[in-house]
């Protein structure tokens, strides 16, 4: 069994953005190709009042083509860790051997997790506005998450100039302008307070908070808006339907109490959806942007992704001899 610790990965995927966008992309096609496989998520989640807004959730997937490799992702979500100082999301990655069956490697999965959803972000950002590059962004929610999508948002849009900064913390924003100096030095960041204002202003908009039940829609923003809805709990129901919206899969990302879940429940449908990363990918979907309707990028978090770039950061690992090898962690 192979242990790779925090510093193991960061160090494997420091300054691999483009590499990682490229794979996050492969695997995405794979998905839409049928060569994946992928069951919902299981949310473990606690009884007690004090942690109904706690959550662990399970992510088993296969990843097929020409480099396969199968495990899963127990990643762990207790929002009052941030106001604790810590961070709110911790997770681990079992990678499984296809040869024999038994786990080969447990990785430490938070920093996998930022970077698969950040890389799907601005994956799905340059895709959608590549007629029309952006030049500034609002990124919402002053977190981890953020930070990375605006780091792999300035590998994917070399045209991106300035980041708008808006939390409920005003404080926290202001703190946040300078990690976002260290992690996208090209781009300048600063907070704002007036999010009406904010979402008028730029065309291209991150949501990454730890809301667990929507509360803003999208009647200020500006035409040909395009917003990144990683967090999946901030719009509206009704947001959703008067969006254009794509997403990575829709049968996992109408569940579990999301915006889109809401909106389906709205309607008993999911016509609302228009297209799927993938098959825009693979160019087996189109899709029209409608005048005076945002785009909406609503990506579930597919446990592939995290597999995928899991067993990269295993393979980099050994190739350099990072990590902790344990022999006998199972019989001979």
């Amino acid at each position: 069994m192979l242990i790779l610790r925090r510093t193991d990965v960061a160090d494997v995927l420091s300054g691999r953005e483009t590499e990682i966008i490229h794979l996050v992309a492969d695997t995405y096609r794979l998905h839409d190709a049928g060569q994946t496989s992928l069951p919902h998520s299981t949310f473990l989640r606690f009884p007690e009042e004090h942690h109904r807004s706690d959550r662990i959730i399970g992510l088993p997937a296969y990843r097929g083509g020409e480099r396969p490799a199968a495990g899963m992702k127990w990643i762990a979500s207790f929002p009052g860790n941030v106001g604790a100082g810590t961070e709110r999301a911790s997770a681990a990655i079992v990678l499984n051997s296809l040869d024999h069956g038994r786990p080969v490697a447990f990785v430490e999965g938070a920093v996998v997790s930022a970077k698969r959803t950040a890389a799907s972000a601005a994956l799905a950002a340059a895709e959608l506005t590549a007629k029309r590059p952006p030049v500034s962004v609002l990124l919402v929610g002053c977190g981890v998450i953020n930070l990375e999508i605006l780091r792999f948002l300035a590998a994917a849009l070399p045209g991106l100039r300035e980041a708008a900064l808006y939390d409920t913390d005003p404080e926290r924003a202001e703190a946040f302008a300078d990690s976002c100096a260290e992690a996208a030095p090209e781009v300048k960041a600063h907070p704002v307070t007036d999010l009406a204002a904010a979402l008028g202003e730029h065309r291209l908009v991150s949501l990454a908070t730890t809301a667990a039940t929507p509360h803003m829609d999208l009647t200020a923003c500006g035409p040909d808006t395009t917003v990144l809805h990683v967090s999946l709990r901030d719009l509206t129901a009704g947001a959703i339907l008067g969006a254009v919206n794509v997403v990575d899969d829709t049968d996992h990302v109408c569940r579990e109490r999301t915006s889109l879940d809401m909106a389906q429940q709205a309607t008993g449908n999911r016509d609302f959806v228009a297209a799927e990363i993938g098959a825009l990918l693979r160019g087996t979907a189109t899709l029209r942007r409608v005048p005076e309707r945002p785009v909406v990028y609503s990506p579930f978090g597919l446990g592939v992704l995290d597999i995928a770039l899991a067993e990269y950061v295993r393979e980099e690992a050994e190739r350099r001899g990072l990590g902790v090898r344990v022999e006998d962690f199972l019989p001979a």
